[in-house]
């Protein structure tokens, strides 16, 4: 757990920066692309490719392709059309689809995962109930899509992982790898090259995120992930929201309608014990 403890502190400022001194500023696509690039090239020279077996080397790419470059697609988006908490707020769902993917993978489904999602849309309305538009709803789904994509390559990592006794450093680059492809296709269709960093504050961030917070971030949780259940990794998923989100209203966000931010938190929140306290009933329910 402490690996995921480190990652949460390191993320919890990755958001207002993006939020900040990027959207809006610098091309999204540019922003991933050159995020994954440097993350790549920190785990690079650690690759032994003859070590490692071809479909292995493909599984991990196709991890990485999920978890990182679709996800960071729909991520630096939804900050076009959301605030910095309310991106926050909405990744709250984010260890429901864990949970909901891990059992996918078993083969078990549990309904109650719908009301969970009803609940914290609920939540997400209340937070801009006099302002609801199709950008806030775009927004919305944009950072659910992200959440999915997050929680399947989580999942995947870790049940990979599971059944094979492989030094997580000498492979990790592929998973990077994976996410450049993505990212390199998606600055080739959609970039805008006039939109490039024209400050060094933001090439200064978009270097340390690139290292920092992706290329020894990622690989920090997702060898956390390994070492601990899907109910602990789950619920880890979630402390990065108050941690960002005190971050980001101290330092750059003192004009938050932290009463509204309040009100539609709990309501989400409320979806996320819903959802645990039926998965509970549902187990004990079930014949030993």
């Amino acid at each position: 757990m402490a690996y995921l403890l480190a990652v949460t502190l390191l993320w919890a400022f990755s958001f207002s920066l993006i939020g900040v001194y990027l959207a809006g500023q610098v091309d999204p696509w540019f922003s991933v692309l050159l995020r994954i690039l440097l993350a790549t090239l920190v785990f690079l020279p650690f690759l032994q490719p003859r070590k490692i077996a071809f479909s292995m080397v493909l599984k991990l790419m196709a991890i990485g392709a999920i978890q990182l470059g679709l996800m960071y697609v729909f991520y630096y988006q939804s900050f076009l059309y959301l605030t910095v908490a309310e991106v926050l707020l909405f990744t709250v769902m984010t260890p429901i689809y864990v949970t909901l993917i891990n059992d996918a993978f078993d083969r078990h489904f549990n309904r109650h995962f719908m009301l969970s999602a009803v609940i914290a849309t609920a939540g997400a309305v209340a937070i801009r109930y006099n302002h609801i538009d199709s950008n806030f709803l775009l927004g919305f789904l944009l950072v659910q899509a992200a959440n999915l994509c997050f929680a399947t390559g989580q999942v995947s990592y870790k049940r990979l992982l599971a059944s094979h006794e492989l030094e997580q450093k000498t492979i990790f680059g592929w998973f990077f790898i994976g996410a450049l492809l993505v990212a390199s296709i998606c600055y080739l269709i959609f970039g805008d090259s006039e939109k490039l960093p024209s400050t060094p504050l933001q090439w200064g961030i978009l270097i340390y995120l690139g290292t920092i917070a992706s290329g020894l971030g990622y690989f920090a949780w997702n060898k956390g992930a390994t070492l601990v259940n899907v109910g602990v990794l789950a619920v880890m998923n979630n402390l990065l929201i108050p941690a960002g989100i005190l971050v980001n209203v101290l330092i750059w966000n003192r004009d938050a309608d932290i009463f509204r931010l309040s009100i539609g938190g709990a309501v989400i929140l409320s979806a996320l014990l819903v959802n645990q306290w039926l998965s509970k009933r549902a187990k004990l329910a079930t014949p030993a």
